[in-house]
C-alpha cells in the first residue's frame, strides 16, 4: 500500500560546467563554471570544473549544465495536498468559513484520491525547486491513510516527511468540523505510534521521517496535544507540528474558550521545544516572537494562503531578528490555487517590504 521502497543510487554522478552554482554558503559563494560530484544520493564536493580531480572526472555519468544556475534544493514546510483536487473553493471566506466549505467534499475523499493529489502536489513542488517536502494529512475518511501520500512520495523520488495528522474534536464539542470526519484519540495515538515505527528513518540522509501533527487547537483537544508530544519524543527525530495564531479567529477561539493566549496554550500543551515548527503564526506579540525564539520553536510562513484566506503577515522580519528559524511553507493548494515554491519566496519577500522596509532591515 505504501509502495516499494527506493533503493539509494550506487553510482557516483558529475555535474559540471555549471554557469552559476549558487551555493547560499558565506564561505563558497557563487561559483562560475561550477562542477558538483555526488556518490549515491550525497553531495561529496563543489568547487570550479578547473578544480576536478581525476576522481571526479571518472564518476558513471557526467552531465553538463553550461547554460544553468543551479541552487540548492528548495524544503516546503507547510502543505495539505489533497486540497489539489479542491482549488478555487470560497474564495471570499475567512479561514473557519473557507474550511466548513471545504469539508464537505474533503469527508468524499478515497485514498486513490490522497495518492493522485499527493502526486500532482509533488510534481508542482518539484518543477519550483522543491526537493523536500512536509505534508500535514489530518483528515482520514473512508480508506484514505497516510500510507497513500508515502506512496506518491516513493513513486515521484521526492525526499519526504509526512506527518500524521489529526482532528478529534468536531462541532458536537465545540470544534469547527464535522463529527464524521474525525476520529478518537486512542484510534489517533495506536495510528502514529504505528506509522512511526513501520516509516520513520531517522538516519542522515533519510528520504522519509514522520511527523506527529494535531490539527490545531481547535481541531483536538488538549490532552491530544500532551500526549503526541509525549509519543514523539519517545523516538529520535520524529519533529510536532499544528497550526497556530493563523488568523485572529484562531486568536480569539484559544482566548474564548480556555482563556489562553498562544504562548500560554504552547506552554501548557508542553510544545515549547525544538522538535516542534508551527505553522503561519501570523498573529503573534513581541513576548511570543521572544517566546518562540528562546524555546527553538520554528515557523512555516505561508503568505499566499494567509492573503488568499486575509488571515494577516506572519511578522518574518521581527521573527528573523529574534532568531527564530522561518521556512517557507505553499500551504494547502486549496487556500493557496497553486504550490510553486519559488513564488512564496517572492511573497514573503514583498510582504515584508510593504511595511515601507525594502531591504527588510532590523
Amino acid at each position: 500500500m505504501a509502495g516499494t521502497v527506493r533503493l539509494v543510487p550506487t553510482r557516483s554522478l558529475l555535474v559540471r560546467n555549471i554557469q552559476l552554482l549558487a551555493t547560499l554558503d558565506t564561505e563558497l559563494g557563487d561559483i562560475s563554471d561550477a562542477a558538483i560530484y555526488i556518490e549515491g544520493n550525497v553531495i561529496k564536493w563543489v568547487g570550479a570544473s578547473a578544480q576536478l580531480t581525476q576522481m571526479h572526472k571518472n564518476a558513471n555519468e557526467i552531465i553538463s549544465l553550461s547554460s544553468r544556475v543551479v541552487i540548492p534544493g528548495l524544503i516546503n514546510t507547510h502543505h495539505h495536498m489533497f486540497g489539489c483536487l479542491t482549488r478555487c473553493l470560497a474564495q471570499d471566506e475567512l479561514l473557519f468559513g473557507w474550511l466548513t466549505t471545504c469539508y464537505g467534499p474533503w469527508q468524499q475523499l478515497t485514498g486513490k484520491d490522497i495518492y493522485i493529489s499527493s502526486k500532482l502536489a509533488m510534481v508542482e513542488l518539484i518543477l519550483s525547486g522543491c526537493t523536500c517536502t512536509s505534508d500535514h494529512l489530518y483528515l482520514y475518511p473512508n480508506d484514505v491513510c497516510l500510507e497513500d501520500s508515502i506512496r506518491a512520495a516513493r513513486d515521484v523520488g521526492v525526499r519526504f516527511h509526512p506527518t500524521r495528522g489529526a482532528m478529534s474534536v468536531g462541532k458536537s464539542q465545540g470544534g469547527k468540523a464535522p463529527d464524521s470526519i474525525c476520529q478518537a484519540e486512542d484510534v489517533i495515538l495506536a495510528d502514529m505510534e504505528r506509522l512511526i515505527q513501520d516509516f520513520h528513518d531517522a538516519s542522515r540522509y533519510s528520504m522519509l521521517r514522520i511527523g506527529l501533527a494535531p490539527h490545531s487547537p481547535f481541531g483536538v483537544s488538549q490532552e491530544l496535544m500532551v500526549a503526541s508530544a509525549k509519543l514523539a519524543r519517545q523516538h529520535s527525530g520524529v519533529r510536532l507540528h499544528t497550526h497556530m495564531a493563523e488568523n485572529q479567529q484562531g486568536n480569539d477561539f484559544l482566548r474564548t474558550t480556555f482563556g489562553l493566549t498562544p504562548g500560554d496554550y504552547i506552554k501548557k500543551v508542553g510544545w515549547d521545544r525544538d522538535d516542534v515548527w508551527l505553522a503561519h503564526c501570523c498573529h503573534l506579540d513581541g513576548a511570543e516572537i521572544k517566546q518562540w525564539a528562546h524555546h527553538g520553536i520554528g515557523v512555516a510562513h505561508c503568505p499566499s494562503s494567509n492573503m488568499r484566506l486575509a488571515s494577516g503577515i506572519c511578522p518574518v522580519r521581527d521573527l528573523l531578528d529574534a532568531g527564530v528559524n522561518v521556512g517557507i511553507g505553499v500551504d494547502g493548494t486549496a487556500s493557496n490555487d497553486t504550490g510553486h515554491v519559488l513564488m512564496e519566496l517572492r511573497m514573503a519577500m514583498l510582504l515584508q517590504r510593504a511595511s515601507g522596509n525594502p531591504k527588510g532591515e532590523p
